[in-house]
């Protein structure tokens, strides 16, 4: 929002030295948004006058038009006589009032003027645009032509404003009051200690059965509708110069009177509103939800297909505006301009429309409109007739229009909100002794009733729909008081905590991965259901069933991720499109899989903890949310140079990231060979753990559990992705990962007794993989068990078709004694038990 200094001014009397620094300083101070403050007119020096054009000679023989014009300028050039300027401009007359600016001054961007010779003639001035005035686009793209009242010779800087300070206010979706400046002006005299002078504050007439009739269908989405009526406005009426400089300072083209007079008020007052042309209205206005595909074009030319959540107004044709978004254009004001005729008579409507209903109109047809982002905000319902009869005042001052007796006010019942709070309550929040005076003090600024001693009965005023709650009311205390006068202490944190082991596990996980060479790229968690088939994924995947958001940032990515995979490959892709063509990048974190049957929690309350049952029944209606980690491969893993050749990334190094996150995890990982989605099916290792019976997850037969992929993408999917061939990719579990490897991580112990040392061969089926198999002789072997290797993998005729062996050597130690034959035996004989019951394997030679 945009706050001309100048215009400000007129709601609070500030101190004639406060500089538009000092303003923001102020505000900021009282919890806005000020970004910035622009210094209209910085360097602008005169002459800067009001001329009058005299002649006008037309010069031949150049490539653009040229015309030599002499100008009435009144005494400002010290002699009186016409100034002769050289101007390309073709959109004035002789007759006209334009600016002139004349040799000496200064233009804003440090431009001088002065006399010169161009195109055969000599030029003394030059006729302004806005443009070159730092006005602007006022709409015309011109010369400017002024109001034939205007003398020649009169200060043009004066007249057009052109010296002022705007602050430009980044307005926070609770504070949508300061998307006007009546808002901003309440919380300047706030902050200054002075009275402020409400442009709301109007006489308005009481409603009466004369004015245009209205009909509501809809009480909850338009809870208010007032409609005015004003006729007989001129034709050539214009605005004036004041109106068009407040818009424009305030970021707003000038269009015609009735759409600026509707401009202004919303500025001034907050509250939108729209004008219809009342020769082109047909009976009575209603509002309504849109029937599911009506069609209506808006004042943008655009015919859209509505949606039966659309609130529409209408009338006897069908709809006639978007309700707080846009206006029609079967309805449109025709200005002097307009080949259809000129309006005349306007009916003013200034109402008040559900929030959400605006908001998600505007985003439907993605159609942002200062209207909307404000009614989206909360506007004050209690203005609406203000801002009406502020409109009609000045459509009968500026165009010499009639209003007419008939005001119609459409009002559905509603009671004002009231809050009950502890006086101490903004004490307790903010550890300051405000005491009582001070609460009813402030929030008697903000505009609330307050009624009570040691419990205060606060009511809300109309503006403030965001201060729905005691600590809404304890925030304005704090902020007006000053955050900065709220003590700084340091949190005493209680012994004995930390972080827990899944979070120890998931930085260690990303130190590890970034050690080995991988950079880390966070994604959003959002991603479309069309990139389950880019992956490649089975229609019954259960990856392909996600958790829809209700109100997503975005239509084409309305789904939270199950997999990691589509936010590191569109990073990869981009990266590699801006020409890093080595890339290996990370990612660890939350995926989300839908629950069946969860229930809708309640609202928790904020003036006590919420018990355990309530945040267990808060818990419950959570999806799953395990945390994934995932690496993504492409280019050359190292690089050539004159230390030797190096090599491309490729499916080892990606299942060879899976074995570094196991180590750190301290489980043992089991590689085979698998085949699922978006991996090359020659070119894919399955990820999987040992699981305790306990630590399976459901649905999960045996103690083998798979826990993600690793290998070579398919060159379908880096096709259809748009990435770098022999793109390799990894992804797993990191909470099933810190199961399998809960109880590991041991400080090593060194022993000094001797190791005894067993050697096995076991027969098996060509596609049982060896690291099931050593998984389960670790599971049989016990804790004597040291270590295992596998030192040899043999096929051959005499072992049966379809069967290898895989001899192990198993390394057995005791930390308090030496271990005896039997004992290693023993321990031996158990594991090969074990691997023979879940594998088959046989003991080769038995």
């Amino acid at each position: 929002m945009r706050i001309p200094l100048s215009w400000l001014r007129e709601y609070v009397d500030l101190p004639a030295t406060e500089t538009g620094r000092d303003v923001q300083a102020k505000l900021i101070a009282a919890g806005l948004e000020v970004e910035s403050v622009e210094q209209l007119g910085a360097g602008l020096k005169g002459p800067l006058v009001v001329g009058k054009v005299l002649t006008i000679e037309e010069l031949e023989g150049f490539k653009k038009p040229i015309r030599f014009c002499t100008v009435d300028v009144g005494q400002a050039n010290g002699t009186g006589e016409p100034q002769e300027i050289v101007c390309g401009a073709r959109n004035f007359a002789v007759g006209d009032k334009v600016v002139v600016v004349l040799p000496g001054a200064v233009l804003p961007g440090d431009f001088a003027i002065a006399a010169r010779k161009t195109y055969g003639k000599t030029s003394h001035g030059m006729i302004c645009s806005g443009d070159e005035l730092g006005m602007g686009d006022d709409g015309s793209g011109g010369i400017i032509v002024l109001p034939p009242e205007h003398e020649a010779g009169t200060d043009a800087i004066e007249l057009l404003e052109l010296v002022d300070e705007v602050l430009d206010i980044a307005v926070t979706p609770d504070r949508g009051y300061c998307l006007s400046l009546r808002g901003v002006a309440r919380e300047t005299a706030t902050a200054y200690g002075l009275p402020l002078r409400d442009p709301a504050l109007l006489d308005v007439p009481a409603p009466n059965s004369f004015g245009y009739p209205v009909q509501i269908s809809d009480p909850v989405g338009c809870d208010r509708f007032t409609a005015r009526t004003v006729t007989g406005l001129r034709p050539d009426a214009r605005s004036p110069i004041w109106l068009q400089r407040r818009l424009q300072k305030a970021g707003m083209r000038p269009i015609s009177l009735a759409v600026d007079v509707t401009n202004y008020v919303m500025l001034e007052l907050g509250q939108p509103l729209h004008a219809y042309d009342r020769s082109r209205v047909q009976g009575t206005i209603g509002v309504r939800r849109a029937e599911q595909g009506e069609k209506f074009t808006t004042l943008d030319g655009t015919q859209r297909v509505l949606d039966a959540e659309d609130l529409v107004i209408i009338d006897e044709r069908g709809p006639i505006g978007l309700a707080g978004v846009m206006g029609g254009a079967n309805t449109e004001i025709a200005d002097h301009d307009d080949i259809d005729g000129v309006t005349t008579d306007v009916v003013i409507e200034a109402a008040h429309f559900d929030p959400v209903t605006v908001a998600r109109t505007a985003r439907r047809h993605k159609l942002s409109s200062e209207a909307a982002r404000r009614f989206e905000r909360g506007v004050d319902p209690q203005a609406a007739s203000a801002a009406a009869q502020r409109t009609v005042d000045l459509l009968v001052l500026l165009a010499g229009g009639t209003a007419e007796a008939g005001v119609t006010e459409v009002i559905a019942p509603s009671a004002p909100h009231t809050i009950t709070m502890p006086a101490d309550h903004p004490d307790r929040v903010a550890g300051v002794a405000y005491g009582r005076e001070t609460v009813v003090r402030r929030l008697q600024q903000v505009g609330c009733d307050v009624y009570g001693q040691d419990t205060l009965t606060v009511t809300v005023p109309s503006w403030r729909p965001d201060l729905a709650e005691v600590n809404d009311l304890a925030e304005e205390v704090i902020r007006l008081e000053g955050y900065e006068n709220l003590p700084s202490t340091l949190p005493r944190p209680p012994a004995g905590r930390g972080l827990t082991e899944r979070q120890r596990l998931h930085r260690r996980a990303g130190r590890v991965l970034a050690g080995a060479g991988y950079v880390e790229a966070p994604n959003y968690p959002f991603v479309s259901e069309q990139v389950f088939d880019q992956l490649g994924l089975d229609a019954d995947d259960p990856n392909r069933r996600v958790v829809r958001l209700v109100n997503p940032l975005s239509d084409e990515e309305p789904a939270l991720r199950t997999t990691l995979l589509p936010g590191l490959l569109t990073a990869l892709r981009r990266n590699d499109g801006r020409g890093s063509h080595d890339l290996a990048l990370f990612e660890t974190g939350l995926v989300f899989h839908p629950v069946e049957g969860a229930p809708v929690p309640g609202r928790l309350p904020v003036d006590r903890r919420p018990t355990d049952e309530e945040i267990a029944e808060l818990n419950s209606a959570l999806p799953e949310q395990p945390r994934h980690a995932a690496v993504v491969l492409a280019g050359a893993r190292e690089r050539s140079g004159w230390w030797g050749k190096g090599r491309p990334a490729d499916w080892a190094d990606a299942v060879e990231a899976a074995r570094a996150l196991a180590r750190e995890a301290g489980a043992e990982l089991i590689v085979q060979q698998g085949q699922y989605g978006p991996w090359h099916p020659g070119r894919c290792a399955e990820l999987s753990v040992y699981l305790e019976d306990a630590d399976v997850p459901e649905g999960v037969e045996g103690n083998i559990v798979p826990i993600g992929h690793a290998g070579e993408l398919h060159p379908r999917v880096t096709k259809t992705l748009g990435l770098p061939a022999r793109t390799c990719a990894m992804e797993l579990n990191l909470d099933l990962l810190q199961k399998a490897g809960e109880g590991a991580l041991r400080a090593p112990r060194v022993s000094s007794f001797p190791v005894a040392t067993q050697d096995v061969a076991l027969v098996v089926d060509q596609d049982v993989p060896a690291a099931v198999v050593e998984a389960f002789l670790r599971d049989g072997a016990g804790e004597l068990l040291e270590d295992i290797r596998l030192f040899d993998v043999f096929t051959g005729e005499q072992l049966g078709e379809g069967k290898k062996s895989l001899a192990y050597a198993l390394r057995f130690r005791a930390p308090d004694r030496t271990l005896t034959v039997e004992e290693a035996s023993a321990a031996r004989d158990a594991a090969v038990a074990r691997a023979a019951e879940t594998t088959g394997a046989v003991l080769r030679g038995a």
